[in-house]
């Protein structure tokens, strides 16, 4: 192993934003993130211009990001804050995971597409795996 990989993990932290529109959902990624080393969550919102206005503002390196939000669409914050900030991770973790969404989000530029039913033990991994090559 290199020495960079022995250095601490506050080195580098990995910046978060979550946007759920599920209040259960919000509090369990909250309450997972909040724990992971090298990991700071920045911020969360429940609406898509709540979501823009913070996600352009603090500039995270990765968005958890819903597709049905309280007010507008996680494909049109998607879509924003890649043409934006095209640098950041946008992790799309929805119930709607068909085919179609699937295609829609991974084409706006998501890096990745969960399914809350069947891959939510995916993302922290995943996040973890970001931690380690933004270190």
């Amino acid at each position: 192993m290199s020495a960079l990989a022995d250095l601490p993990t506050t080195c580098r932290t990995t910046r978060v934003f979550v946007v759920e529109d599920s209040e259960v959902i919000r509090k369990r990624l909250v309450s997972m993130l909040t724990g992971l080393a090298g990991v700071e969550l920045i911020g969360h919102a429940e609406s898509a211009a709540d979501a823009i206005a913070r996600i352009l503002s603090q500039k995270p390196d990765v968005v958890v990001l819903d597709i049905k939000l309280t007010a507008g669409s996680g494909i049109e914050v998607l879509r924003t804050i890649k043409h934006r900030i095209p640098s950041v991770v946008v992790i799309m973790l929805t119930n709607y995971a068909s085919a179609q969404y699937r295609s829609k989000c991974l084409e706006a530029g998501a890096e990745y597409f969960l399914d809350k039913t069947n891959e939510f033990e995916k993302l922290l991994p995943i996040i973890v795996q970001l931690k380690r090559s933004h270190a």
